[in-house]
């Protein structure tokens, strides 16, 4: 589904991701996991056009992606929940979803039920529902989280990115965002999760790869790296 080789990206003159080969098959949850710094959320930002990768391949369903433009990328079948929820806050609720399937509603991507689909995700976010009329910049970090995710399953895409989605929430709304993932994850939607709780993510994941200064340092399936001492002992310690 998702297949990147050799990528590289960075800042400026600083190069943070050196050489990343990584899959993300289809109908699978697969998380990067590694320290502060480590690189995962600038692979989160080279997959969707945010910033323009320095080398490498970025292939999407057999289609290369890599260099494309945002919008571009969502048109091809990737949608990204970034970091920092970055909801439109003076549109609605409803808006924001709405937006979030723009691409069908141009015809660039299939269309299928618009109103069908925001319905689902209302029924994956009541409290949405009950703000569906509210301004986006109104409502709480967990409600916005909650939009973000929504907005990007609006897409219908083919892969979800999901960046740091439990960033900033009360325990309460992080268990109910890992409960929203698992779900996700039976109707077999394929996402690529980064996210700062990495017991948790390799809980709810099939595979993992952890980074370090921008490379690949462990993968493998997600239950054996929650047990392996090495991982535990560097990346592991302060989880709960």
């Amino acid at each position: 589904m998702l297949e990147v080789a050799n990528l590289s990206a960075g800042y400026g003159q600083i190069e943070v991701l050196h050489g990343l080969s990584f899959q993300v098959p289809k109908g699978k949850v697969v998380t990067l996991i590694g320290s502060n710094g480590a690189g995962k959320t600038t692979t989160m930002r080279a997959l969707s056009g945010m910033i323009q990768p320095r080398a490498g391949s970025i292939r999407l369903a057999g289609r290369e992606i890599s260099g494309l433009d945002s919008h571009d990328v969502a048109r091809a079948g990737l949608a990204h929940s970034p970091e920092g929820r970055r909801v439109f806050p003076t549109l609605s609720v409803e808006d924001n979803l709405t937006l979030g399937a723009f691409p069908r509603l141009t015809g660039s991507r299939p269309k299928g039920d618009v109103s069908a689909d925001r319905e689902r995700a209302y029924a994956l976010f009541p409290r949405l529902k009950e703000r569906r009329l509210q301004l986006a910049g109104t409502l709480s970090g967990g409600e916005q989280q909650m939009l973000a995710m929504g907005r990007a399953l609006m897409l219908r895409p083919d892969i979800l990115l999901l960046d740091e989605p439990s960033m900033g929430l009360a325990p309460k709304l992080v268990e109910e965002v890992f409960r929203i993932i698992r779900q996700l994850k039976e109707e077999q939607v394929t996402m690529l999760l980064v996210e700062q709780f990495a017991m948790a993510a390799l809980g709810v994941a099939d595979y993992a790869y952890v980074l370090e200064n921008g490379r690949i340092r462990f993968q493998g399936p997600a239950a054996r790296l929650k047990s392996d001492p090495a991982v535990r002992a560097a990346y592991l310690g302060g989880d709960h």
